[in-house]
């Protein structure tokens, strides 16, 4: 698989999952609604610490835990 299969792939898959305060925007083209988020997530983690010791986690929206009032 190519890289940019690969990232289409990603980016259908978020579109398919949206969180619900990315659903209630209302956006008119959910692909690219993700494809700005995966890319503004890409923005944030770029700049991260990588060297030794440093722990980078990736988890998907499915992996959060949803805060108690």
């Amino acid at each position: 698989m190519s890289a940019e299969s690969s990232d289409r792939s990603q980016v259908e898959r978020r579109a398919e999952y949206l969180l619900p305060e990315e659903r209630a925007v209302g956006s008119a083209d959910p692909l690219a609604q993700a494809e700005a988020i995966l890319a503004d997530s890409d923005r944030r983690t770029a700049g991260l610490p990588t060297g030794p010791g440093s722990v980078v986690e990736h988890r998907t929206s499915e992996q959060t835990v949803t805060p108690t009032d």
